[in-house]
Parts: structure tokens; sequence; C-alpha cells
């Protein structure tokens, strides 16, 4: 009984207490909720407030700080009662998608910067994947770099005097990797190989053109690329250029030498470089022997009997960096979009962009991702470039607002010419000097008269089939404003005729 009344006694106490210790447990729920939201707000008005500030690394510790704190919100939100997850996730996301995330999935400094099993395609038959041209049971891409004195050579020239430029060459593809890298994967060829031609042909520089009329990142002749798809594109452009395209001609050419040439790596790119018709020849007049045969390497020129190992010794060391020392630049290379707050051309970005996460600022770049302008182009507000997360937060951060793009284009519109101010009639040596004062004198005493000089009668080009623009600008080094002007041609097409007479107006070649 006494334990009947004990039991009765407590449930009656809990009867009593719990509403009120319910409507406790209410109150500190909805008070932690009020905690949170104010913690968001202030980690949001601390991430907005960095985007103000006038140094990059302030800004992007500040804002990184912000983010973290809005993390901790949510995860904080997700364990408390009556807290709104969706409502903070959704400002912590909005925040997040604004800032660059330059920790883009790039290797540690002492590992390599890809695996070569990522290079296998299912639909790729195993004779031609790269997977099998790299495997250690019997391909030779892996042993030949390993062991041939030729292919060592190269590498040392590539860490020695050439180190510069492979660097080069690394940085610039990161940043075109995401438009080139796909073609070759998906013709089961080796991205390293892609590297190894691009480092050889071109250092990863776009805008590149040989003598002999190749140009763009791999270097086609102007024949080759309308084989492959590339060339005028109607508008004036030569897609040449392009990045993306001429990656996946190279892909569609190597991989009709690999079928031709017995899946030959080194015939294959002594097609590429001294011509598919010397290459198959050779072949087939040698019984189908190796690249490195007496008798077939000595029928290939100079040039191409340094190309090949060279490609082969880049390719090797994009594969196999830590074996000799090498620390790739770090590039944060996640692809982006800029639309122009304001007119610009690429010139004037790099200028108020500045350096910040990139030694040499960010033109190469720019230009590698837009090959379809000129650096000096004026660009109009809504035009939408193609850049990095890193590029377009420093847009936002230095162009879309403030004086640094004013800056940019005061530098941009500096004339050397309007320096240049006469204050008074030269002195000639050796007469004495009198402190005399006298008159400024007239605008049109000050610049003295000169004759007028004989007309020079300009010069023509006939216009060939296949020549673009772009690549007369080159031959003639002429200034592209000034020949368009000068011929009534429109940008962005430049369209030129067979048979065209140009008047070569501010060319030098």
């Amino acid at each position: 009984m006494k334990h009947l009344v004990v039991a009765l006694s407590l449930s009656l106490l809990a009867a009593v207490f719990t509403p009120a210790h319910s409507a406790d447990t209410k109150k500190a729920d909805a008070a932690a909720v009020v905690q949170l939201q104010q913690r968001m707000d202030a980690a949001e008005k601390h991430y907005r407030d960095a985007m103000l500030a006038e140094d990059e690394d302030a800004a992007a510790t500040a804002t990184t700080s912000a983010l973290a704190e809005m993390k901790a919100v949510v995860d904080a939100c997700t364990k408390q009662r009556g807290c709104a997850v969706d409502t903070m996730l959704t400002t912590y996301e909005r925040l997040l998608k604004a800032t660059p995330q330059f920790d883009d999935g790039m290797p540690a400094a002492d590992e390599d910067p890809l695996d070569e099993r990522d290079f296998t395609a299912a639909s790729v038959p195993d004779t031609a994947n790269a997977a099998s041209l790299l495997s250690e049971d019997g391909q030779r891409f892996v042993k030949m770099v390993q062991f041939n004195p030729a292919v060592q050579a190269g590498i040392r020239r590539w860490l020695t005097d050439m180190r510069p430029s492979l660097m080069d060459s690394y940085e610039n593809y990161r940043y075109m990797q995401a438009q080139m890298a796909p073609a070759f994967k998906q013709h089961g060829l080796p991205e390293a190989l892609l590297f190894g031609i691009m480092a050889k042909e071109s250092n990863g520089k776009v805008h590149v053109g040989s003598r002999a009329g190749a140009v763009g990142p791999l270097q086609f002749m102007p024949a080759t690329g309308r084989r492959f798809g590339l060339g005028n594109d109607g508008s004036g452009f030569d897609t040449r250029y392009d990045p993306k395209a001429s990656a996946d001609a190279a892909a569609q050419y190597l991989s009709e030498r690999m079928a031709q040439l017995n899946n030959s790596i080194e015939l294959s790119l002594a097609g590429y470089n001294g011509g598919e018709g010397r290459a198959l020849r050779v072949f087939r007049d040698t019984g189908g022997r190796s690249f490195w045969d007496p008798d077939v390497y000595n029928q290939f020129p100079a040039e191409t009997k340094d190309y090949v190992p060279m490609v082969i010794a880049a390719a090797w060391l994009f594969l196999h960096p830590k074996e000799y020392g090498i620390r790739w630049p770090s590039v944060s290379s996640r692809p982006s979009t800029i639309t122009l707050a304001q007119p610009a051309s690429l010139y004037e970005l790099t200028i108020c962009l500045g350096n910040w996460g990139s030694r040499d600022g960010y033109l190469r770049a720019l230009r590698n991702l837009n090959p379809r302008w000129a650096a000096d182009d004026m660009l109009p507000a809504g035009t939408s470039l193609n850049a990095t997360f890193r590029i377009s937060w420093l847009y936002r951060f230095n162009c879309a607002h403030g004086q640094r793009m004013a800056l940019a284009k005061q530098l941009m519109a500096s004339n050397v010419q309007s320096a240049l101010v006469r204050v008074g009639e030269p002195t000639p040596a050796g007469s004495p000097q009198v402190a005399v004062a006298t008159p400024a004198p007239s605008a049109a005493a000050a610049v003295p008269e000169r004759k007028p000089a004989k007309p020079v009668k300009a010069r023509h080009y006939k216009v060939k089939r296949g020549d673009t623009m772009s690549e007369i600008v080159r031959k003639f080094d002429c200034d592209l404003g000034d020949l368009a002007q000068a011929n009534k041609l429109r940008k962005p097409r430049y369209a030129l005729k067979p048979g065209q007479s140009l008047k070569l107006e501010g060319c030098k070649g």
C-alpha cells in the first residue's frame, strides 16, 4: 500500500510539473533558434563586408571564415528542434556559389597529377585504349621513356634549359584542360600525349603561329585542319585557335595514324610533325619496323627526329613528376564565366584583375579561354567570357565596381605622344645662358612647320583560298583595326573572299 501511494504521488507530481517543463523547453528551443539565426545573419554580413575590402588576401580569408561559420550554423540547426534547416541552407548555398573554390581538386605537390587508369575508355578496343598503351605488359610507351636514350635526353632538356617552358605549358594547359582532355579520353588516347604535343608545339599559347602557316595550341596547317573541321567558322574566326575544337581534331588525326601504323605512338607523332604520307610510306617500305630502327629513323628530317622524343619526354614527365622532383604550379582552374558589367578589353581586365593567386596575372588564361577576341578588342557590356572561379571572383571584387577598372581604362588610353610638350626653342650648344623672361610661344610657333611627306603608295595583297584575317595580320605584322578599317571589313567576321585585293594599311611586314 505504501508503494502504491508513492507511485501515485510521483504520477501526480509528473502531471503537475510536465506542462511547465515542456513550456520552458519550447522557450529554450525558440531562443536557440533565434541565436542561430543571429549567427547566420552576422556571418552573412561578415561575408558581404569582406567583398568590399581593399585587400584580396584579407577578403579571401574573411569570406572563407564567414562560410565556415555559416556551415557550423547549418550543422547546429540540424540538431536543434524548431530550426528551419532549409532557410539556413539556402543562405549558405547562395554565398557558396558566389565564392571561388580555390581548392579545385589538385593533388598534393608530391603526388602524380592523374591516375593512368583514368585513361581507360570502355567503348574503345583494347588494342587502342590508353590503359593498354601505358600498361606494363608489353606496350612501349612506358618502356621507351624509361630506357630509350633519345627520350631520356629529351627529359634532360625539359628539366634543364627548357624547364620554364615546361612549367608554362603545364600552367597554360590546366586552364584549358576541361576543354581539351575529353576529346583524347573519348578516343582512347592518353591525356599525357595531348600535353606532350601541346608543350612541344605551342607551350600552351593558343595564338602561336609558325612560318609555315600552322596555328593554334596544337599547330594545325590549313589543309589538315579543314579535313577535321577546322578553319573559318563563317564569322572570320579560325577554329584552329579554339582549344576544344583543335583537341578534337588532333584526337581524330592521331586515331587515324594509330590505325594505319600499328598503334605506334612514335610513328604517329612522326606523321603529325613530318607529314602522314611520309610516315605511312616509311612504315610500309620497312615492313612496319620501329621508328627507332636506323632505316626508319634516318628517313625523317631532323625536326621530326627531335620532335618525337621531346613529345614523349614531356608526356612522361606529366605522368611521373615526383620521380624527377617536379612540383607543378598550383592552378585554380575550375571553369566559370564572366558577364561584363561594362565595356572592357582583355587588356583592361588583366590590369583590373591583378595577379592575386597567379605570378604572371591572367592575360594568357583569358586569351586562351577566349581565343575569338584580340586582347585590345573593346567588348560590349553583357559579353560572356570563359574564365575560372578565381578569375570570376576577382572580376566581381576588382572590376565590377570601384576604381580599379577606371584606372585600367586610363592606362590603356595613355599615349606616349601626349606626354611630349615643347616648352621653348632649343638653345644651341655652347651658347651663353641668359635668364630672360620670354612670353610663352603660341601654338603655331611651338611646332616648327614641316614639309608634307610624300605619299607612300599603299601595298596590296590578293586573298587566297583558305586565308583568314588572323593569318594575314600575322603574316604582314598588321594592326587589325587599321587593316579592317582601310578595307571596310566589319568585326567580328572580317569576311574575306578569294581574289579580293586588300590594302595593307597599318602593316609593317
